[in-house]
């Protein structure tokens, strides 16, 4: 069941889709037809979606990381926002600078800013154990407002014409330099998938090749064990979620100059920038097994869901809605998987503890070293 639980996630997703798409009056084949046409039928189809999924595996890949040491990072549509901003405004001080040089500046501003504004949850949760989930959350609701004072202020597009409610919460034209190539002609498909992929295969290294990920993954798994062995476990959740802050600052310099406009505009809110990327990660990672590798197809599949779904809105009628609930319906099932493999997990720890090892230390040190061996897996 192992191979199968993520494929039978998304098909019991798919088959109370395809009930929510009967009550709408309309027909479910055609729907599905349409999303699948709209997100895999043709070249720039498949670009589309690739596209789309590049955001989306930047956040997975940095929640793999929060999660492995048991930090949740909520805060993905705020770190994308701070990523963006930094970056745009590196831009907007040297746009002189060649592309060679640029783009790379690009990129580390944006991961420096994601990573600035996660770290600050990170520290509280650390070292005075404030809750995560509400503190990223928080914090997405200031980098809203930075972002609407920056860009209303400081940085807009004095330039332009007042429309009727004043200038359009936007900057000018980024230099040319800091565009992200086109690496197909007639798409929007970018140099932002390279660069989300080579991310994506850097964590998975990070997190099972190197000591980092080893203390990381040992965290996660029990950070009173990880203390035992003399690990810095409140330096390491820090750790994961700065890195995890970085991968989805990234994001946000893929979304401004991997973009048509080629600036940085917002309508006032968080997902008029983001697209409830910060958000849409997390369902890829989960879907992905927190396993960042694995999250490179979970963002394919679910970027094309997100394409895929305007198309058959067009073609049935069906609100665009109804894409987020069957997204919803994964997350539920994949949760529900995830709690039934723990309490297969559960039962195995406790069988293999009751069988064969009498002369295991007593108290729970055998149990903490069970789950550092099992952090190595």
């Amino acid at each position: 069941m192992g191979w199968l639980a993520l494929p039978l996630s998304a098909f019991a997703a798919l088959l109370i889709g395809a009930l929510l798409i009967l009550a709408f009056g309309a027909n479910p084949v055609t729907g599905y037809h349409a999303l699948v046409s709209g997100a895999f039928g043709g070249s720039y189809a498949l670009a589309s979606t690739a596209q789309k999924a590049v955001p989306l595996l930047l956040v997975a890949a940095g929640i793999c990381i929060a999660v492995r040491a048991n930090v949740w990072n909520i805060g993905g549509e705020g770190q994308i926002v701070m990523g963006a901003l930094a970056s745009t405004a590196t831009v907007l001080a040297v746009p002189g600078l060649p592309a060679f040089l640029l783009i790379p500046l690009v990129v580390i501003t944006a991961a420096a800013g994601g990573a600035i504004w996660a770290g600050i949850a990170g520290f509280f949760k650390a070292y005075f154990n404030v809750n995560e989930i509400l503190s990223t959350i928080m914090l997405n609701l200031v980098a809203v407002q930075v972002m609407n004072y920056l860009l209303s202020g400081p940085m807009v597009n004095k330039s332009q014409s007042f429309s009727v409610t004043g200038l359009i919460p936007q900057t000018k034209l980024l230099s040319e330099n800091s565009w992200l190539p086109t690496l197909v002609g007639g798409t929007q498909l970018n140099l932002g998938v390279v660069i989300a992929v080579a991310v994506a295969v850097a964590v998975y290294f990070l997190l099972w090749r190197t000591g980092f990920g080893f203390r990381t993954r040992a965290v996660g798994l029990s950070s009173a064990a990880a203390a035992y062995a003399g690990m810095p476990v409140k330096r390491t959740m820090m750790n994961a979620m700065v890195l995890s802050g970085a991968c989805c600052g990234i994001a946000g310099a893929v979304l401004v100059f991997g973009s048509i406009s080629h600036r940085m505009v917002t309508d006032g809110s968080l997902t008029g920038f983001t697209g409830n990327d910060g958000f849409n990660g997390i369902v890829v990672a989960l879907f992905g097994g927190l396993n960042p590798l694995w999250s490179i197809l979970s963002a394919y599949l679910f970027g094309g869901l997100l394409v895929g779904g305007t198309a058959m809105q067009a073609v049935i009628g069906v609100p665009t809605d109804l894409v987020t609930t069957i997204e919803g319906l994964v997350v539920i099932f994949v949760v529900s998987i995830d709690y039934l493999r723990f309490r297969v997990r559960v039962q195995e720890e406790a069988n293999e503890l009751g069988q064969g090892h009498e002369a295991a230390p007593p108290g729970g040190r055998r149990s903490l070293v069970f789950k550092l061996a099992r952090a190595r897996s």
